[in-house]
C-alpha cells in the first residue's frame, strides 16, 4: 500500500511537470509538480502555488484523478481495475481487501467492493448536482458542471483543494447552503463505507417492520454506534470550541452576525476532520484556538472512509482504555462491548507513533524555516493529519520545508494504514517466546 502511493505520486508528479498540465505562461518546477502530486494522491490540500492559475485544465483533471485515487485508495483501485477487465482476484488479494476493510470474512468481498464503488458514485453525484444550483448560474453550464464535479469529489474526498481561487470558500462565508453542500460531503466521506451501509441496511429493516428511532439505533452495530456518537460529539463541541473562542476575534468570525459566527464555526469544526476548506483565513486564530484544533485535526475521521488521521475509533479506544484503568476495570467496555487488549495495544501504538512524528517534524520544520511553534505545529498536525489549513502559508516554505511537508503528508495519509498491518505481520514467531515479568515503576 504505501509503494502503491508512492507510485501513483511519483507518475503523478512527472504527468504535472508537463507544459500540458501548465497554465500559458507558467514556468516547470518539478518540486511543484511533487507537491502537488503528494498533496492530492494524499488528499491533504495544501498547496504552494493558486490550483485556479498555475494548472491549466488538463493539470486540473490530473490532480482531480490523483484526488479519487487517493480518497478510494490503491488497494480499492487496483481491484477496481481488475473486475473492470474481468481478472480474477487472487485469495491473497482477497485477504488484503478483507483486512484493508476490517471485514470480518472473505466470503462476499467482491460484493462489498462493487457496493462501495456505488456508494461512492452515487454520493459524488448527489454532490455535484447540489454544487450545480450555485456554480452554473455563477459560470455558466460547461465550466459550473466542471466546477461542481471537482469540488463534489475534492469535498467527499476529504482533499480540500478547489480551483476558486487563493482564498478557499472565504468567498461564500455568507453561503449557507454551499457550505452545508460542502460539510455534507465531508463527514460522509469521513464516516467509512461500512457505517453506510450498517445504517442503510438497518433503516431498510426498521422501516419494513416499522421501528422506532431507538429501535433502530439499537440495531446499528457497535462500531457505527461509536462512529456516531464520537463524530457528533467531535463535531459539536468543536463548534462550541470555535465559536466561543474565537467569537471576538475580528481576524476570523469576530465581525459577523451571530447566526454567521456559530454556522462558520461549525464548518470549521467539519473541515478540521481533515477536509481543509475554510470559510475565514486560518492566520489569525488565537493561540489556543491553535491548540485546540491540532487535537482535532490530529484525531481526523473514521476508519475504512476518505478521511486521514489516527481515526476516531483509535482514539476513543485509547481514551476508554485509559478511562477503564482509572476506574479499577479489567476491560474497556463501550455500548456492552469491550476492546480486546490486541487492539487497545494496536491503538496505542498507532496514536504514539503518530504524534511522535507530528512532534518531531514540527521541530524540523521550525528549525529550516524559522517559524514560531503555533503556526508551524498547525502547519504540521495539519499535513500529518492530511487536513489542507494552513496558518504560516504553505508557498512561503523553502525547498527544505517544501520537503518535509512532503514526508509529513505521505507519512500521514499511508502511516495509520501501514502500521496496522506492519503490527500485525511476523508476530508468529516473536511470540513463540516468553521472557519472565520484570519489576518497573510507572506513575
Amino acid at each position: 500500500m504505501p509503494l502503491g502511493f508512492l507510485l501513483i505520486i511519483l507518475i503523478g508528479s512527472l504527468i504535472l511537470n508537463t507544459p500540458l498540465a501548465l497554465a500559458p505562461g507558467v514556468k516547470m518546477d518539478f518540486l511543484t509538480s511533487l507537491f502537488t502530486a503528494t498533496t492530492s494522491v494524499c488528499i491533504t490540500g495544501l498547496s504552494v502555488v493558486d490550483m485556479s492559475l498555475h494548472w491549466s485544465l488538463f493539470g486540473k483533471v490530473v490532480v482531480l484523478i490523483l484526488i479519487q485515487i487517493g480518497g478510494m485508495g490503491t488497494v480499492l483501485v487496483s481491484s477496481m481495475i481488475l473486475l473492470a477487465l474481468n481478472k480474477k482476484i487472487s485469495i491473497k488479494d482477497r485477504a488484503l481487501l478483507m483486512d484493508y476493510f476490517n471485514l470480518e470474512n472473505i466470503g462476499g468481498i467482491i460484493k462489498f467492493i462493487r457496493r462501495v464503488v456505488r456508494g461512492i458514485i452515487i454520493v459524488e453525484f448527489i454532490g455535484a448536482l447540489l454544487y450545480s444550483f450555485v456554480f452554473i448560474p455563477k459560470y455558466g453550464l460547461a465550466r459550473g458542471i466542471w466546477y461542481s464535479v471537482f469540488h463534489s469529489i475534492s469535498a467527499f474526498c476529504n482533499a480540500g483543494i478547489d480551483i476558486l481561487g487563493p482564498n478557499s470558500l472565504i468567498a461564500y462565508q455568507d453561503n449557507f447552503y454551499l457550505l452545508s453542500v460542502t460539510a455534507f460531503l465531508i463527514i460522509m466521506g469521513g464516516l467509512g463505507f461500512v457505517v453506510w451501509f450498517d445504517c442503510l441496511d438497518t433503516f431498510k429493516k426498521s422501516f419494513k417492520y416499522k421501528r422506532g428511532f431507538r429501535q433502530y439505533f439499537h440495531r446499528l452495530t457497535e462500531h457505527t454506534k461509536l462512529v456516531l456518537s464520537v463524530t457528533g460529539f467531535l463535531i459539536v463541541s468543536g463548534t462550541m470550541l470555535v465559536f466561543f473562542m474565537e467569537f471576538s476575534n475580528p481576524g476570523t468570525i469576530g465581525n459577523m452576525g451571530i447566526v454567521k459566527r456559530l454556522f462558520n464555526a461549525f464548518f470549521e469544526s467539519v473541515t478540521l476532520r481533515t477536509a481543509g476548506f475554510s470559510s475565514f483565513s486560518q492566520e489569525n486564530l488565537r493561540q489556543a484556538t491553535v491548540l485546540a484544533t491540532c487535537m482535532y485535526m490530529f484525531i481526523g475521521g473514521s476508519p475504512m472512509g476518505t478521511a486521514g488521521g489516527v481515526k476516531t475509533v483509535t482514539f476513543f479506544a485509547l481514551f476508554v482504555n485509559a478511562l477503564g484503568f482509572a476506574k479499577g476495570r479489567n476491560e474497556s467496555v463501550v455500548f456492552n462491548r469491550s476492546f480486546s487488549e490486541k487492539m487497545s495495544r494496536k491503538a496505542t501504538a498507532v496514536i504514539t507513533v503518530s504524534l511522535l512524528i507530528s512532534v518531531t517534524l514540527t521541530v524540523l520544520l521550525m528549525a529550516t524555516e524559522h517559524v514560531a511553534m503555533a503556526p508551524a505545529m498547525f502547519e504540521m498536525f495539519s499535513a500529518t493529519g492530511t487536513v489542507g489549513l494552513s496558518m504560516a502559508g504553505t508557498a512561503n516554505f523553502g525547498i527544505a520545508g517544501r520537503i518535509i511537508l512532503i514526508i509529513a503528508m505521505y507519512i500521514g495519509r499511508v502511516g495509520p494504514i501501514s502500521m496496522v498491518v506492519f503490527f500485525n505481520a511476523g508476530t508468529e514467531e516473536k511470540n513463540k517466546i516468553s521472557y519472565a515479568k520484570g519489576r518497573f515503576f510507572i506513575g
